[in-house]
């Protein structure tokens, strides 16, 4: 504890052009020395294709006088190319998983140094573009730490990504299949998942009266609540957009203990508004690291109709819970959805048990 006190009393130094130069340079692995046509000529390949992967990647267009990559570059490029040679993928599917990559990595370092400038403002009580400004000076001493993290992180989520998408995923149409009779709109799907959105009630209205550090709390708790609770039910956080996250998880009970929990933290919690939130058991797409379907449709359809502070399921989902006593199951009366006609929501509650355990 002394320690982190001493360092929160050390000034921050702002970045020199040295420090700048110093950061880039270990980042990119050297100087940058080459322009696009030798690196593509070093890797084999034609510069269409080099541009086709730098585009996956998220790189800016550059000319062929640009002097911007280095070896490592060439190496990255020659890494994705070979794979295409020596046909363990096509191109297409390079191409596709080159550009999750790139995608996920920029939304985690625009995270990370996020975090770090308010972990600064908030330590050392400067403002926010001072610690934007010394942020590279902090950045050097985390550099392989974070490395190391990501490399253990992304061993651990493909194990988990193959047991949940190709090991399981025959059982678990086979325990949607219960009730069905093939005619569904989502029955060509491939994978059988509970489907669940929280949307925070007001937000708009809310965000408009609040400061920036007020909307960076409600933003941050929401998210870190929600992520905790879908993690620890067994479920996972496909994405947040502001207000609202979608979630999935691969069985009808799983989906209702989440669902619950989230309303009920929301409920809870003396900053956040409630939450409205709904969940959909059903089939579904799992694309581009999202998921599509008409059960993500209605699901999305459902969250409008829920009361604050309460989980709505469809009839069909109601079914699957009906003999389970940890739910309580109560119709509600029919409404007339878009792109759904007629559809019976029915109000999920608490009926036995603690439920999750959020410690």
């Amino acid at each position: 504890m002394e320690d982190t006190d001493q360092q929160a009393d050390l000034p921050l130094v702002p970045a020199t052009r040295a420090d700048i130069k110093a950061l880039e340079t270990e980042l990119l692995g050297g100087e940058r020395k080459l322009r696009r046509r030798e690196v593509a000529a070093g890797a084999g390949v034609s510069l269409l294709s080099a541009r086709k992967i730098w585009r996956a990647m998220g790189f800016p267009n550059l000319g062929d006088d640009d002097v911007a990559f280095t070896e490592r570059d060439q190496e990255a490029l020659t890494t994705v190319v070979d794979l295409v040679r020596t046909n363990v993928v096509t191109e297409e599917a390079a191409i596709s998983i080159t550009r999750s990559i790139g995608q996920m990595t920029d939304r985690m370092v625009v995270w990370q140094i996020e975090a770090l400038v308010e972990d600064l403002v908030a330590e050392h009580g400067v403002s926010d573009a001072a610690a934007r400004r010394a942020v590279v000076s902090e950045l050097p001493q985390l550099i392989d730490s974070l490395e190391k993290v990501l490399i253990y992180s992304y061993r651990r989520q493909l194990n988990a990504g193959v047991q949940r998408l190709a090991v399981r995923a025959q059982a678990g149409l086979e325990a949607s299949a219960e009730g069905r009779d093939g005619a569904e709109d989502d029955a060509p799907l491939p994978l059988a998942r509970a489907v669940g959105f929280a949307d925070l009630v007001s937000y708009t209205s809310l965000s408009r009266r609040m400061n920036e550090k007020t909307l960076a709390r409600l933003v941050t708790r929401f998210e870190t609540i929600c992520s905790e609770i879908i993690s620890v039910g067994g479920g996972r956080l496909v994405k947040t957009v502001g207000d609202e996250v979608l979630f999935n998880c691969e069985t009808p009970v799983a989906g209702a203990e989440i669902s619950l929990a989230l309303a009920e933290a929301m409920a809870a919690d003396e900053f956040l508004p409630q939450a409205r939130v709904s969940m959909v058991w059903g089939r579904v797409l799992s694309r581009l690291g999202d998921i599509y379907g008409p059960t993500v449709n209605l699901a999305a359809r459902l969250t409008s109709l829920a009361q604050p502070g309460t989980v709505l399921i469809d009839a069909a989902t109601a079914a699957s819970l009906a003999e389970d006593e940890r739910f309580v199951l109560i119709p509600q009366e029919v409404q007339e959805v878009r792109g759904f006609g007629a559809i019976h929501p029915v109000l999920l509650a608490r009926g036995t048990g603690r439920g999750l355990v959020v410690d």
